[in-house]
């Protein structure tokens, strides 16, 4: 069996207890968490593409460990 790799304070236990959020909300319930982070003061959603997703977290880590 292929050992479980997770993003450095991740574990087992939280990645199912995000699911199990996820799997419990109500499309009403999921529509509301989008549209609160949406209107999140400081933040701005960016479409990128797939491909640069690794090269833009690597760059927000860099700006965030500043």
């Amino acid at each position: 069996m292929k050992k479980q790799h997770f993003p450095p304070g991740w574990d087992q236990e939280r990645v199912q207890r995000l699911l199990a959020h996820y799997e419990s909300q109500t499309e009403q319930e999921a529509v509301a968490e989008d549209e609160a982070a949406y209107a999140q003061r400081g933040l701005t959603m960016v479409e990128v593409p797939s491909a640069l997703v690794p090269k833009v977290r690597r760059l927000i880590a860099e700006h965030s460990s500043r």
